[in-house]
Formats: C-alpha cells, structure tokens, sequence
C-alpha cells in the first residue's frame, strides 16, 4: 500500500464533516467543538487553516464558493473531490480495521508507577481518578445535549468510546488505589 500523503488526524476529520456539506474553515472548528469533537481531535486556528491548505493543495478538497455574511470577512467554503472522498474512505477503513501502537505517555509513567513510592503513587492516581471523573462527567453531559439538540448518534459515537474507554481506566485507575492503600500490591523495598 503506498504511504499516505496526509495523515494528520485533523484532516480525517475535517473531511469527515465535508461528508455532511460543504463548510469554510470558521464553520468546521465550530462544528467540531459543539460536538466535542476537540476530546479527540488537537483544533487550534493555525493547524485547522494549515490542515485546510494542505487538503487542497493534495487535491482533496476545493473551493466551491465564497460567502460573506453581514459585517464578517469573506469566507472560502470548501467540498470534497472525488480524489479526496475515495482517500477519506479508504483512511477511514484502514484506522478501525487495523491497531496501531500508540504509546501513550500514561502507560509509560505507570511501567514506572513503583518509583514513586506507595503514598505518593496513590496520590497521583487519585487525583487522575478525579480528572477522569471530571471528563466522564463532561462527556456524558456533551452526548445529552447533542442528543437533545437532535444530532445523531453516529456523529457523537467517538465521545461514547472515550466515555466508555475513560471509564475503563477510572476503574482500573480505582482498584490500583485500592490495592496500594490496603497493601495487597507488594512494593519492592528501596535501598
């Protein structure tokens, strides 16, 4: 298979909204943050414009129209080609067909959990727990509007997975605290 010439997940979902209309780049951040799409996607102005540039100049959106509402700037709406829903939809098939390795930094730090001593470890895990309780929360909250506010249920289904991947490591994350704090999970002694 040749190597994607964009892989920048931003891109995946920008095009991922073009599917639904044409939009201009002001237009799609606001989209992707209403849905809460930035829990899984990194939206900043200047990667979104840059992620836009780099779409078309790879063929796989244009313009198709510029539109100015009352005293805003002039806008540049954007759409799919042809090229560009043919790549869309093969990525897209790709990333849930196949895992990838992707090293997060938290696995990372608790291969080296003991370093910290049990007191301290427990700490740190707590007040993860109390982090991941507050995105669960936040999750939960943004599937009840978008819900309420009739949008369907496949354009919201990443927050679900999180929610539910959150979850799982909140109750991980618990049972380690548990296990830390009751001594049942042996600590090497230190020299």
């Amino acid at each position: 298979m040749a190597t994607r010439k964009i892989r920048n997940t931003l891109a995946l979902a920008l095009l991922g909204l073009l599917v639904e209309k044409p939009m201009h780049p002001y237009e799609m951040a606001s989209t992707l943050r209403e849905r809460n799409k930035d829990t899984s996607f990194k939206i900043t102005t200047g990667t979104l414009y840059d992620t836009v540039e780099s779409l078309v100049r790879h063929g796989w959106i244009e313009p198709v129209e510029t539109v100015r509402e009352g005293n805003r700037p002039e806008r540049t709406v954007y759409a799919h080609t042809e090229l560009g829903q043919d790549e869309f939809v093969r990525w897209l098939d790709e990333l849930i067909r196949e895992p990838v390795a992707e090293y997060p930094k938290f696995v990372a730090a608790v291969s080296y959990l003991g370093a910290l001593g049990p007191e301290r470890a427990a700490d740190a895990l707590e007040e993860r727990a109390r982090h991941l309780t507050e995105r669960i929360e936040g999750a939960a909250t943004a599937l009840d509007e978008t819900s309420g506010a009739g949008v369907p249920r496949l354009f919201m289904i990443e927050v679900e997975y999180v929610r539910h991947a959150w979850q799982a490591e909140l109750d991980w994350t618990r049972r380690t605290i548990a296990e830390i704090r009751d001594g049942s999970l042996p600590w090497p002694e230190t020299h």
